[in-house]
């Protein structure tokens, strides 16, 4: 029943309406009820006057004009009138010793006996209770206005949701500090000193890795040029896969340090799946790869994605499947626009959330592959699957 009223600004609404709902029945209530009271009472009032004329004119031969004048009741005299009235009154069958009813917005009174007949008009009217009419009017419009006062100092509420949801998205530039007292305010200025301090953070994070990695740079470049003098090509090739390694490991890094801190803007074409493949396969720089990897081709498709960053996905996923079989060859298979990596070997010791988490307890590695295979295929909005069958680790992104 109350299913729309989940927000804070709804359930307000409901509660100030029903208040004026209340009102309102209360308000109405009463004057019905003064309404039946004073029918009750002019009834009574008019049974009385009646009476009262019957017996002066037992005594006297005549009605007290002077006293209907002071009880507000006037004596129909227009003859043309009283046969109106009386056609009237016998239309609605109430032509007897004693009726009562409106006639042309009138309320008349049949007095018929066997003395007499008259026909009197009640000029008596219904007063409004005006105190009451202005009391009432007064609370409904302290009701209104105290509506409008609760939902205008709600209003900063909603900027702060704004403000929140801005933050969610990766803006870390928002500022919303209020000079208020009460409550939300409170919660406002506390909530723009955790966003300082996790802004602080993150830049004292960023600085700290790109320092790092700037840093790594400088042995990188002196490696490659000592590896240059090495007269030995096969090692000098080694030494070059190496260094290339470590370069690459680094921008890998500063992909990663972007995409967590939501400063990286998502570059997307369409490519080949198989395309993805290959690339990703070079970009393992291990001697024959191809020997070890299999790509069975079921059916080819493409891919929105950025090129750079999903190459890193299967790079990963085909890295833990080198690091982690125990024999025969990783099979990579495409089909039903899936992508599966198939590897033999142990199954995993803990649940899938696990290995998402970066850092993750790992013997052959940081433990980041995983963490940035997810990170990655989030931005994408796809999503890695495992199983495990026959022996075989499954990897599926679908």
């Amino acid at each position: 029943m109350f299913e729309g009223f989940k927000s804070l600004k709804s359930k307000i609404r409901l509660i100030f309406l029903l208040a004026i709902l209340l009102l309102s029945f209360l308000f109405i209530g009463s004057l019905k009820y003064d309404q039946l009271k004073y029918e009750e009472n002019s009834a009574m009032h008019e049974r009385l006057v009646s009476h009262y004329l019957y017996n002066y004119y037992l005594i006297h031969g005549k009605i007290d004009e002077a006293y209907l004048e002071s009880q507000n009741f006037s004596l129909i005299k227009d003859k043309a009138k009283v046969v109106q009235i009386e056609h009237y009154f016998k239309e609605k069958n109430k032509y007897t010793k004693y009726a009562v009813d409106t006639y042309k917005l009138q309320r008349i009174i049949l007095i018929n006996n066997d003395r007499f007949q008259l026909f009197l008009q009640n000029k008596n009217k219904h007063v409004l209770p005006l105190k009451r009419i202005l009391v009432f009017s007064l609370v409904f419009l302290l009701i209104i206005l105290l509506y409008f006062w609760v939902m205008r100092s709600l209003k900063p509420l909603s900027q702060l949701k704004d403000k929140i949801k801005t933050f969610s998205q990766g803006n870390l530039n928002i500022d919303c500090r209020s000079n208020k007292k009460d409550e939300i305010a409170e919660v406002a200025n506390e909530f723009h000193h955790a966003v300082a301090m996790i802004r602080e953070l993150i830049q004292s994070r960023q600085f700290f890795l790109r320092a790092i990695m700037h840093e790594l740079k400088t042995p990188i470049g002196k490696g490659r040029l000592v590896a240059e003098m090495i007269r030995d090509e096969k090692n000098k090739a080694r030494l070059h896969n190496i260094f290339e390694r470590l370069n690459l490991l680094i921008d890998e890094f500063a992909k990663i340090e972007q995409i967590t801190s939501k400063n990286f803007k998502l570059i997307t074409n369409s490519y080949k799946m198989s395309d993805l493949v290959e690339a990703s396969i070079d970009l393992l720089m291990i001697e024959n790869a191809k020997d070890i990897i299999e790509l069975q081709i079921i059916n080819d498709y493409t891919l929105e994605v950025d090129f750079e960053l999903f190459v890193l996905v299967i790079k990963n996923l085909l890295d833990n499947a080198v690091k982690y079989k125990t024999k025969e060859n990783i099979i990579v298979q495409l089909n039903n626009k899936k992508l599966a990596i198939v590897n033999k070997g142990p199954k995993l010791d803990e649940p899938m959330e696990n290995y998402y988490k970066p850092f993750h307890s790992s013997k052959q590695g940081l433990g980041l592959g995983l963490y940035i295979v997810k990170s990655i295929l989030d931005i994408h909005h796809r999503k890695l699957e495992y199983r495990y069958e026959n022996s075989e680790n499954i990897f599926t992104i679908s």
